[in-house]
């Protein structure tokens, strides 16, 4: 539109709730309508009409309906809120019918022009009031509503200013010398008084006036638009996307589409393609999304729907950036761009497909059953199906089907669980964004590469070990139930949460992809890590999702010693059985924490003299603590296997693990001397040589080199029972 219109209808609504810069952020219902029609070629005011909207008394409770008697009875003893016809509606969809009846009878009263076109005070009174409310009472808006102009932003274009929240009708009479009455003060947080909404009305239509008269002669041409209908689209991962055009979602149900979203977000308009589902780890959605509008200015008006609800639940609104967006809909594929350029398509997500599955055993599953008339063809034919495969074109298992009509998306969706083959297929609903986040976790390049040749051969002086000056901020879980997962970790965490870095809770994981039950958590500070450790140490830790409870060890230690760790360091259980064979275990539990040498403790108070100690204790020279040799190894991650990694942690979300791990093969074997650890001051109620062998858990040594030494004699059946009876003994491994 860009010729002006022949009439302005300024409108002025009010809701139950808030008012103001409020108006729309409470969820409140539509009470009142007030508007008055302007002929801009004449420059003359029509009447001013009010419409009061009160629920059917059928569907209001007992309470309900006494506020409501007695909100109308309060609005018939006043004198009147000085309009020209006041009318009634009994709900929102007979008040906007009746809105637009009375309005095109008006305006062939008048017989000056046809166009006409609403006017508003901001925004809010279109797009966070009434498209809202008609979307979630599933009420279809009249036409009229999807475009209007915004006083404040026409106003601007002669009196510029870089905030249009500071204006209002009150300013902007002031400004253009038009005569004010004393405004009426009220509570923003409550109910607006009637008389103010026609005066607010009034005011309105005095300055549009003042605005066509000279010197100004403004012209009212593209007016605001409010987008009918959600457009699904791609995006490219080299596109740019701002940063304050984007917000997070949480809390949305599992089975919600993006037209879903779409609908919550009514009245303001998404970007083409701008909304999201966020899907977990496992392919399946997390009920987050992230939602890209077309301006900043639609963003913080989507903000304002923070904790609206969707049915019977509330969603959470949060900033995002563009860099979370193309995280989640950005895609590289040229397949799925043509898959997906095909307008006006229903796409519908096929999931559990036999690895052995072709195209043609897919289009006869959608094909109709003998005896059955309902039908469900797949748009396209083969070209109309995509398979999600890993970049070596193994098959995941996954597919999506392209569908012409929703009449036909809704036959396949009845299809759900039955049987393709042997297994049973699950369908859903899915969405563009979607088929390109799938795509994207499984078609990439693998997150961790083809792991090198072992360091230790290149660099066989180079050690295992932490280099000295790491401080200690970070956290190490033992002993975590297997079906933990980062959300029990950080309910054991309490108060601790907060000082956990984000994206600082790694999962350490067997060769088989398993929960190895360690974890990894970085912390804040190395005091905080500390004082954690000294409060939960071997508290108890449930499972969600097993009935199971574990006591959990807590152990501060730094980022180096987290780092070998998650890099593949000391994590094989190799034992050796005979001089001449050995087996590699498969186990990948950590061994404790190491204490490098840079840690610090206050020196103890010699008990003996050097004199005295030598005498007692011979010297053990440099064996004493020296690396055993180890039996060759194998690396964790074959050169010949490529590892794919779907590990998935969004903001707002709880930290998690990192989206990418690298892993190193463990070394094949070490030259160094043999070791003797010397334990002294046994318990006497130890259980002999298995608590010992526990202890050294994770540590390299033969079961033929436990050595066990006391004072005395020997058990004749059990030589550890000799030493457990004999105070101040020693055990060297």
């Amino acid at each position: 539109m860009t010729a002006q219109v022949d009439y302005l209808v300024v409108l002025f609504t009010a809701t139950s709730g808030a008012s103001g810069e409020l108006l729309g952020s409470d969820e409140k219902e539509l009470v009142r309508i007030v508007w008055q029609l302007v002929d801009l070629t004449n420059q003359q005011l029509g009447q001013v009409n009010e419409l009061l909207i009160r629920p059917d008394p059928s569907e209001l409770t007992e309470k309900e309906e006494e506020e409501d008697v007695e909100e109308e009875e309060s609005v018939e003893e006043e004198s009147g809120s000085g309009a020209d016809c006041i009318s009634t509606a009994t709900s929102l969809e007979s008040a906007l019918n009746m809105f637009h009846l009375q309005l095109t009878n008006q305006v062939n009263s008048m017989g000056a022009g046809t166009s006409v076109c609403l006017c508003t005070d901001g925004q809010l009174h279109i797009r966070q009031v009434i498209h809202p409310e008609a979307a979630s009472k599933n009420i279809l808006v009249p036409d009229c509503f999807y475009s209007f102009f915004d006083l404040r932003k026409e106003f601007t274009k002669h009196f510029p200013t870089p905030d249009l929240k500071a204006f209002n009708v009150y300013v902007m009479a002031e400004s253009l010398s038009i005569s004010v009455d004393v405004p009426m003060l009220w509570d923003p947080s409550a109910i607006m008084p009637p008389k103010v909404a026609v005066q607010q009305v009034q005011l309105m239509s005095s300055i549009v006036l003042a605005l066509l008269s000279e010197p100004m002669c403004h012209i009212f041409t593209k007016p605001e638009r409010v987008l009918e209908k959600f457009e699904s689209g791609t995006c490219s991962k080299m596109e740019k996307v701002c940063d304050n055009t984007v917000i997070r979602a949480r809390g949305l149900p599992w089975q919600s589409s993006d037209q879903d979203i779409a609908r919550f977000f009514r009245g303001l308009n998404i970007a083409k393609g701008g909304a999201a589902l966020c899907l977990n780890a496992q392919g399946r959605r997390n009920g987050e999304a992230l939602v890209r509008f077309v301006s900043e200015e639609h963003r913080d008006l989507a903000l304002q729907r923070h904790k609206h609800h969707m049915g019977n639940r509330y969603i959470e609104v949060y900033k995002a950036t563009g860099e979370d967006f193309l995280k989640i809909a950005g895609g590289t594929s040229n397949e799925v761009a043509v898959f997906l350029s095909r307008e006006d398509q229903i796409i519908v997500r096929m999931r559990g497909l036999p690895f052995t599955a072709t195209h043609e055993q897919v289009l006869t599953f959608f094909s109709p059953a003998d005896g059955l008339k309902e039908m469900c063809p797949v748009s396209g034919g083969k070209d109309g199906i995509l398979f999600v495969r890993y970049p070596d074109g193994r098959p995941t298992g996954d597919a999506f089907v392209l569908f012409a009509s929703e009449e036909h998306a809704q036959s396949a969706l009845r299809k759900h669980k039955e049987i393709l083959g042997k297994r049973y297929i699950e369908l859903f609903k899915s969405t563009a964004a979607e088929v390109q986040q799938v795509l994207n976790r499984y078609s990439s390049a693998p997150l961790i590469s083809v792991a090198p040749a072992p360091l230790v051969t290149m660099l066989p002086t180079m050690s295992l070990l932490p280099p000295p000056g790491g401080m200690r901020n970070c956290l190490r879980l033992r002993g975590l139930p297997y079906t933990a997962s980062i959300e029990d970790i950080l309910t054991f965490l309490g108060e601790f949460t907060q000082d956990v870095q984000p994206h600082g809770v790694h999962m350490v994981l067997n060769q088989q992809g398993r929960p190895s039950g360690d974890c990894f958590i970085q912390m804040t500070s190395a005091e905080r890590a500390l004082l954690a450790s000294q409060r939960l140490h071997k508290h108890m830790m449930s499972s969600q999702r097993g009935a199971n409870s574990r006591y959990v060890e807590v152990f501060p230690c730094s980022a180096e010693e987290m780092s070998l760790v998650l890099m593949g360091g000391s994590l094989s259980h190799m034992h050796t059985h005979t001089h001449t064979r050995s087996r590699n275990g498969t186990g990948l539990s950590p061994p404790p924490c190491l204490s490098p040498p840079s840690y610090s403790f206050t020196p103890a108070q010699p008990v003996l003299t050097p004199e005295a100690a030598a005498a007692l204790y011979p010297p053990i020279g440099p064996m004493m603590l020296a690396p055993r040799p180890l039996p060759p190894g194998h690396a964790y991650y074959p050169a010949s296997a490529q590892l794919y990694m779907n590990y998935a942690a969004y903001y707002p979300s709880p930290p998690g693990s990192p989206t990418t791990l690298g892993f190193f093969p463990s070394p094949s074997s070490l030259t160094s001397p043999a070791g003797l650890v010397r334990m002294p001051s046994l318990t006497y109620n130890s259980n002999g040589v298995k608590e010992i062998i526990n202890a050294m858990q994770g540590y390299q040594y033969s079961p033929e080199d436990a050595l066990v030494h006391a004072h005395g004699p020997m058990h004749a059946h059990d030589p550890a029972r000799t030493l457990l009876t004999q105070p101040k003994e020693w055990v060297c491994i």
